[in-house]
This record gives structure tokens, C-alpha cells and sequence, in this order.
């Protein structure tokens, strides 16, 4: 089972899989359920921390659009010092991406221009 699956079907027996502040897995649900997951959850334990590390940077991204209904996208870089750097987009009923550039070709700039330039200039980051 891919990391998605995991969650989802976990989901599905009342096992709620979210990210602690700590950036660890913090499962919630009735014991004997949690009990059965546990050994996929740790066997996976690093997938499922990127999954739902991924699903929180989208949940950002889609938030942000939906507060500013005057942008056409959002950018959201997780660190910019961080080799490759991180980014997220959301383009306003288009899609939402990520993608990774090595930092030392990383530009804020020519990364704005360039998704501006594709999409439309109101953005928010």
C-alpha cells in the first residue's frame, strides 16, 4: 500500500492520522483499531510523515487561495535555505504542484516572473 492508501484506509476504520507539532505521527482512534494499524504505521513511518507533511502544504496553499479570491496563484516556499529548495503552487482552478530546484539555481524572483507570467500577476506568497 502506498502512503496515501495507508491513511485513507485507516481513515476509513476511524483512525485519524495527523502530523504532531514535533512533526511526528499522531494517530487517534479506538484502541483495538489503532492496535491493527499499528504495525503498517510504523513499517511506513517515514512515508506517511512526508504524505501528511505533503497534504498539509497543499491544505496551505488551497487556504491561501481561497482567502484572497483576487490572486490567481500561491506560492509557498517550505525553506529556502534547504538543499533542494521546496516549493508548492496552487494556480486558481488549474492545479495545485510541487517541485523541488537545487538551491544554488534558485531564484524567488525568476520563480514569481515565471509562474506570473504564465498565469496572471496576482499572487500571494
Amino acid at each position: 500500500m502506498s502512503p496515501a492508501e495507508i491513511i485513507e484506509r485507516a481513515s476509513e476504520e476511524g483512525v485519524l492520522l495527523a502530523l504532531s507539532p514535533s512533526g511526528r505521527i499522531s494517530a487517534k482512534g479506538n484502541p483495538s483499531v489503532l492496535d491493527r494499524w499499528l504495525p503498517e504505521l510504523k513499517q511506513h513511518k517515514e512515508q506517511i510523515i512526508s504524505e501528511l507533511q505533503l497534504k498539509k502544504r497543499r491544505a496551505k496553499i488551497l487556504s491561501i487561495l481561497r482567502n484572497n479570491p483576487e490572486v490567481n496563484y500561491a506560492v509557498d516556499v517550505v525553506d529556502p535555505n534547504s538543499d533542494p529548495v521546496l516549493i508548492s503552487v496552487g494556480i486558481r482552478k488549474v492545479a495545485t504542484f510541487e517541485m523541488t530546484i537545487p538551491k544554488k539555481y534558485y531564484d524567488p524572483f525568476s520563480l514569481l516572473e515565471l509562474v506570473g507570467n504564465t498565469v496572471g500577476h496576482k499572487c500571494v506568497n
